[in-house]
């Protein structure tokens, strides 16, 4: 299959490049080029708005800094120019009756503050924002190639709408308007980026090193030549071109990274470069390290229930300990190359590593039967073996993983008077990979009218201590402790894989005020998502094997724990010993087949679009179809017992059967869309916009990985889920009021088909031909409703008196209200009303920065509302993450010309992450997690 995508993708790319051949060269009747730079001739100005004022004709400047305005009648005319940050300018150029006239535009007195330092950042940002065709936020670098922060998920919680959802403390997926990661789409130089995880199409934020990417721009709305596959955002990363400055550039920076819990310094170093080897051809790239050592201090409480005397418990909770050392590489390359004066080439790529080794030890409480009523309260729950059951089991996990993400992108543009043709091809690939994870080592003792007693206090909700009593020498005594289970990955392989090619022709006509542009494309994806797992799972020991045996200390601080087996000794006792451990064929027959699968689509898109332009009036119409054609492949594991009859035949053990199985599929969107934007004034911009989008089924939903067990308890993908169809409309208002400053304010609506949530089922029945007493699967909601307002304000306070005219304010607020309606058990007549999945209804950032002479100070505060993360068969099992707000701090100094030393100070305010369900009247736990502060400081220097 992949030799067919790479005879398809040189095929389009080979067409596309044969009609920017054939395109006319003769040079159009009159044409005014040039490019827009700073002051000191460092940086090139993108999204500078260049404008004709007799012909009320206006242009934006690229990402080199360079435009072009076609067939403009002979005469003198009046360029203006206008730039965030810096004042607006005008210049005469007279135009000859053919040929073309060169007018480069030079902006600011003084260059500094457009390339250097926060000002920098928000001028450009400003500037691109404004410039943009529908709504959009964007974040992009200084000339010196400084990010704000050290990290870019932080850097992104600044733009309004945006927020990040963490991963044990660090900052990794965006979160846009309140929504789910997963309804954003993300690409890297206009290629999409493939998850590496097997059970999302959302990708981490942290996979790219921010001292590789030039700009992220966060689009919020669509015009009909962008994928339309998204109700969040489309979020498209550019990495750096030799051609983003005028001048060479090279960029070193270390940095140590310190975890107050893991009391470890650890090391981070980049390098950034970028040349022009001569006037039409240039070189940009860098690589980066970061090795990042933390510890988490982790509660889990699962099936809440309630005692015939009233009181609430859980009944199993555990004590997790995690210690953690994770490793990024991550190296850029690009090449542009001007071939003529019409056309530019350029190739690039980038190459991710992350490897995740984690060694969590952890202890687990069972309960068998309910709380002794006359020894508990309403905040605590007592518990005795002499009523029944208690288990504890003592784990140790050692897993460790690899991600990469590799892409490449080659392509162009040809633009020969009023045509302008863009061609590109791209290759990207993201793999995860297990082996030899010992995950977990399970030891057990199961105490039974032994005298051990246990008691939970939930005076804190979010931090339940446990208390053992009556024989605590016995509950303590490791050698109790016998071995139970174990889990030996050998391997887990998830691997995702897109090939593409597009083309896109536009033809610009001039009128006598403005613009109209028809334009055309094409575009085709071939994805590819795979999963294998495969396990050995061990649950007996011949021979004594006990906690004893491998015991080892622990870093919790909540509280203590008691034994724990130590994060190296289970492994090595495993190889030294794996003769004596016997296999659970059963387990893992199951477990290395119902995770399986293989899912193919491929998309071919086209549209058409036509522009009018003018000085004040912008409008952009058209129409995108999209087709999907999936092969998804799984298998179908059932367990068996012995004494069962299957096809026929009376089985004499238990046995697992395997069948494959396989779905096709194919469907069709046509999705129009309507962009206008306005500028009745020279400081303000109005826009609206109307467009139909659709979101796909994570593929790992898609797979029909059907398994039953020997309960009838069935977990099943669902072939037949539908993609999200959403109708989207989105108004601003954007005020640009001063140097740096801007207000704005914006109104969205959202009108979503098919919604997909997971779904438990506890009543029996039967899909796809197979019986089952409980069912989980993933379902289709029926509609679902988003709307919400964001506001913006940024300042830069440069017209107080010193020494405050360093101050700058970032300030956003957003309100999402996104519901839906599910069917309770599958039942039409029994609708349930719900917020959609991980959307928050309030989130706000505020950052507040002093930049003057030397120094750069940052406070930036972000906050995020409570959110519905999992949905429970009924109301009051739908689990929620609670609201999270977190304060950052960053200082710079600059020592001499190009040199500056930096620090940081993450997660001041020590923000857990707490996850609940609203049973019996109050927030039950089911995770809390703790993870301190993080200080990171070094030098950067520029040359």
């Amino acid at each position: 299959m992949h030799k067919l995508h790479t005879v398809r993708s040189r095929i389009l790319i080979g067409t596309c490049l044969s009609l920017a051949a054939a395109l006319p060269t003769v040079a159009w009747a009159s044409d005014i080029v040039g490019t827009v730079t700073d002051a000191t001739n460092t940086r090139a100005l993108q999204s500078t708005e260049l404008r004709i004022a007799e012909l009320g004709r206006v242009a934006e400047s690229s990402r080199d800094g360079s435009f072009r305005f076609t067939d403009v009648p002979a005469g003198t005319y009046t360029l203006e120019a206008r730039y965030s940050g810096a004042e607006p300018t005008t210049q005469s150029v007279t135009v000859p009756e053919s040929g073309s006239v060169t007018a480069n535009v030079v902006l600011g007195t003084d260059g500094s503050i457009l390339v250097i330092g926060q000002a920098a950042n928000l001028a450009s940002s400003l500037s691109r924002q404004r410039a943009a065709d529908g709504v959009e936020s964007v974040l992009t670098r200084d000339g010196i190639g400084q990010f704000p922060d050290q990290n870019v998920a932080e850097s992104l919680r600044r733009l309004p709408g945006v927020n990040i959802l963490n991963d044990q403390g660090e900052g990794r997926f965006v979160s846009v308007r309140g929504l789910d990661p997963e309804l954003n789409a993300a690409s890297i130089n206009g290629t999409r980026i493939p998850a590496p995880e097997s059970d999302v199409r959302s990708v981490a934020l942290d996979v790219v090193a921010a001292e590789l990417i030039e700009s992220i721009e966060v689009k919020k709305s669509l015009t009909p030549d962008m994928d339309a596959d998204t109700l969040g955002a489309s979020i498209e990363i550019n990495t750096t071109s030799a051609f983003d400055r005028k001048k060479d550039l090279l960029s070193v920076k270390l940095e140590g990274s310190y975890n107050n819990y893991a009391d470890k310094l650890t090391p981070k170093g980049s390098l950034d470069f970028s040349t022009r080897v001569t006037d039409n051809f240039g070189i940009a790239g860098g690589v980066s390290y970061y090795k990042r050592k933390f510890e988490t201090d982790n509660i889990e409480a699962a099936d809440w229930n309630v005692s015939n005397d009233g009181i609430a418990y859980a009944e199993e909770v555990q004590y997790r300990d995690y210690d953690v050392e994770r490793e990024r590489f991550g190296a850029s390359l690009s090449l542009d190359f001007r071939a003529g004066d019409s056309t530019k080439l350029y190739a690039r790529g980038i190459y991710n590593k992350f490897s995740d080794h984690e060694y969590r030890g952890d202890v687990i409480l069972i309960m068998d039967e309910p709380p002794v009523a006359a020894k508990s309260s309403a905040t605590s729950a007592f518990f005795t073996d002499a009523d029944g059951r208690i288990e504890v089991r003592r784990r140790m996990k050692d897993r460790a993983e690899e991600q990469r993400i590799k892409s490449i992108t080659v392509g162009g543009e040809t633009e020969t008077g009023p045509w302008k043709l863009t061609y590109s091809g791209s290759w990207s690939e993201a793999t995860e990979r297990e082996n030899a994870s010992v995950d977990p080592t399970r030891f057990r003792a199961r105490f039974d009218g032994d005298g051990v007693d246990v008691n939970f206090d939930y005076a804190d909700p979010r931090r339940p201590i446990f208390t053992a009593s009556g024989d605590t020498d016995l509950f303590n005594d490791p050698s109790e402790y016998g071995f139970n289970e174990l889990e030996l990955t050998a391997p887990s392989d998830s691997k995702d894989t897109e090939w593409s090619a597009r083309a896109d022709l536009a033809r610009e006509f001039a009128l006598s005020n403005g613009t109209f542009t028809v334009q055309a494309g094409v575009k085709s994806r071939w994805r590819e998502k795979s999963y294998n797992l495969d396990t050995l799972v061990f649950d007996d020991y011949d021979g004594d094997y006990t906690l004893a045996d491998v015991l080892g200390g622990q870093t919790y601080r909540i509280q203590n724990l008691g034994p724990l087996p130590s994060q190296l000794a289970p492994t090595k006792f495993f190889y030294d010993n794996r003769a004596n451990f016997e296999p659970n064929q059963v387990d893992t027959d199951i477990n290395s087949n119902s995770s399986d699968y293989s899912v193919d689509e491929d998309v071919l898109a086209g549209y058409l679009l036509g522009r009018w332009e003018t000085d004040q009036v912008r409008v952009i119409g058209g129409l995108r179809m999209e087709r999907t054609r999936n092969d998804i492949r799984a298998k179908l594991t059932q367990l068996f017992l012995e004494d069962e009859v299957y096809e026929g035949v009376t089985l004499d053990e238990d046995t697992v059967i395997v069948t494959p199985n396989q779905f096709k599929r194919s469907y069709t969107d046509w999705l129009p869309s309507l962009t206008i934007r306005y500028e009745p004034a020279n400081d303000l911009v109005l826009r609206l916009a109307g467009y139909k989008s659709l979101v796909r089924p994570k593929l790992s939903n898609l797979a029909p990985r059907f398994d039953v067990n020997e309960d009838g308890e069935a977990t099943f993908g669902n072939p037949n889920l539908k993609p999200y169809r959403a109708w989207n409309i989105d108004a601003s208002a954007e005020w640009y009021f001063g140097k740096n400053s801007a207000l704005s304010a914006g109104v969205f609506w959202k009108s979503v088909n098919n919604f997909i949530v997971e779904q438990r089922i506890t009543t029996p029945g039967n899909i796809y031909g197979v019986a089952y007493d409980e069912l989980t699967t993933y379902i289709n909601g029926d509609k679902g409703k988003i709307k919400g307002l964001e506001l913006s304000y940024n300042q830069s306070f440069s017209f107080l008196p010193s020494p405050f005219d360093g101050l700058l304010l970032n300030a956003n607020y957003t309100y999402t209200d996104a519901k839906g309606t599910v069917f309770n058990k599958g039942d039409i007549a029994d609708p349930r009303p719900i917020p959609l999945m991980s959307s928050a209804k309030h989130t706000f950032n505020v950052a507040l920065g002093y930049e003057k002479g030397p120094l750069s100070l940052r406070a930036a505060g972000t906050y995020r509302d409570k959110y519905l993360d999992e949905l429970g068969s009924t109301a009051d099992q739908d689990r929620y993450v609670d609201q999270h707000f977190q304060l950052d701090l960053s200082a710079k100094l600059r020592v001499t010309k190009g040199v500056r030393l930096f620090a940081e100070w993450v997660n001041v305010t020590d923000a857990p992450y707490f996850a609940y369900q609203n049973f019996e009247g109050a927030k039950r736990i089911l995770q809390y997690e703790k993870y301190s502060w993080t200080a990171k400081f070094g030098v950067s220097a520029s040359f």
